[in-house]
């Protein structure tokens, strides 16, 4: 199993203390220092939709352009931004075998999918 992430995302933090407080195994991917390709997103995007992987509430997401924010209204175009801005992919993602298992945390979809 696979967390994707920003090491210094609260989020993402109290997911992996969460994994860690279960005692489940899992590898981290730091999307800033491993980066992301967009085949990966391409995938991801197909089993959750590039509505949900793209973080709108996200401070990456508001710090851009108006112009380039009006520019997502596509698939192609939101896998080129979080390509470009691995920030402003919603975080964590938790991804086994190529599936996608959680994007986000939420403690009781946690405990259904992981326990």
């Amino acid at each position: 199993m696979t967390v994707y992430g920003i090491k210094n995302c609260n989020t993402v933090k109290r997911a992996l203390d969460w994994l860690n407080r279960n005692q489940i195994d899992f590898e981290f991917h730091d999307y800033k220092r491993a980066g992301i390709t967009k085949e990966k997103l391409k995938i991801w995007s197909k089993q959750v939709g590039w509505e949900s992987l793209v973080n709108k509430k996200g401070t990456t997401w508001r710090q851009l352009d108006a112009s380039v924010q009006s520019k997502v209204k596509n698939e192609a175009a939101a896998i080129s931004l979080m390509a470009e801005k691995t920030s402003v992919i919603k975080r964590p993602l938790i991804e086994d075998n190529g599936k996608v298992l959680a994007l986000g945390f939420d403690e009781a979809g946690y405990e259904k999918a992981f326990l």
